[in-house]
């Protein structure tokens, strides 16, 4: 059975419980007689993110509240809306056994709104980082990588795509110095409106995600798993560089970004960032593994080519010379040139020692 009443959210009342809860920050007044509200952390199109502090558990630990605005025009709709919020609330609730994601603590509506409550984490995003220190170097966008995939690949096994992953959303935690992946769009989309007339919307009313960090299938609302990892090469290009995807030259008919001559890291590491960004889905890379396998293959090709390499031969001695180096030896073969290859080297070393005596012999 539903938890949710069927309230239908007004604008009136949509701008009063924004107003309403915006008044709370910094008060003593407590949402639902259990948050004291402390700050605005950010707001955008789908509504705004509070830092809370939960004065029932012990130590009033910090969390944070967001507040979702739901986009229903109509009570089939809103039901529709309620049912999936709750649904991928569920969702995020379990992917927040993950270290790297923060766990959801909570999640209800209250007055038409849609909340969750979720676990606090205290860092900077990779953004603000950016911002402070300046790009990062090819091994540190590297490391990032070999931090993030394997969370991008247990949010796929759970048939979550996050849809909005870049610098803005990637917190290194203060604690543990890791990065943590925030603001899941999966919940977002689910609020869009489901009426049989959202056909009609414009693309800016339904579209969940980030201008330039999104692919092009996800504009069109079809994203799949390696939207995310579009996304995430788009991230690596600001960390190297520092500028934010409409920073970048395109090409008008492929929509390709002219992202080369802005970086300076090697070519195996280009080719694998050049196919996490390509805007066909045929020529990206398809799961988070495949990136994962290329990052991992690239690491081991300096040695591979050390191997590989074919050194000149240099002059043999004539007992040397007998055999061909491009004839197979059988294993006794092999052994008995060794001894043979030993034998001679002892006796050069025994004449060149005995030399003075022999001289000697020869004065006389």
């Amino acid at each position: 059975m539903n938890r949710f009443s069927q309230n239908i959210t007004n604008l009136q009342e949509y701008s009063l419980q924004q107003t309403q809860l915006g008044q709370m920050c910094g008060s003593k007044l407590l949402f639902r007689d259990r948050y004291e509200i402390i700050k605005i952390l950010g707001r955008g199109g789908f509504g705004i993110t509070f830092l809370a502090k939960d004065v029932l558990l012990p130590g009033n630990p910090l969390c944070v509240i967001k507040q979702l605005f739901p986009r229903i025009t109509n009570a089939k709709s809103w039901q529709r809306s309620c049912q999936r919020f709750e649904k991928e609330a569920k969702t995020l609730g379990q992917l927040g056994s993950h270290s790297q994601i923060p766990l959801l603590l909570d999640y209800f509506e209250g007055d038409g709104e849609f909340y969750l409550v979720q676990e606090y984490v205290q860092g900077q995003t990779l953004a603000r980082e950016v911002r402070r220190t300046g790009p990062k170097s090819e091994a540190a966008v590297k490391q990032f990588l070999r931090e993030l995939l394997p969370v991008l690949r247990y949010l796929h096994q759970h048939h979550v795509i996050h849809r909005d992953i870049k610098p803005q959303n990637l917190l290194r935690c203060e604690e543990h110095q890791r990065i943590v992946l925030i603001d899941f769009g999966a919940v977002k989309e689910q609020l869009v409106d489901t009426s049989e007339n959202s056909i009609y919307k414009s693309a800016t009313t339904n579209f969940v995600g980030t201008m330039g960090f999104a692919p092009p299938e996800q504009y069109c609302f079809r994203p799949v798993y390696a939207s995310d990892i579009y996304a995430l090469g788009i991230t690596c290009l600001y960390l190297l560089t520092g500028k934010g995807p409409l920073d970048f030259d395109h090409d008008r008919q492929t929509g390709e970004i002219y992202w080369q001559q802005e970086v300076k890291i090697s070519d195996g590491f280009a080719n694998i960032l050049g196919k996490m960004i390509k805007v066909s889905l045929d020529e990206r890379f398809k799961t988070a593994d495949d990136v994962i396998k290329a990052i991992g293959t690239q690491i081991y090709l300096p040695t591979l080519n050390n191997c590989l390499t074919t050194q000149p031969l240099s002059n043999k001695s004539s007992d040397q010379s007998e055999v061909s180096p491009e004839v197979y030896l059988s294993p006794i073969a092999r052994t008995a040139k060794a001894i043979r290859e030993r034998r001679a080297k002892l006796k050069n070393i025994n004449l060149h020692s005995n030399w003075p005596h022999y001289q000697s012999q020869a004065s006389n």
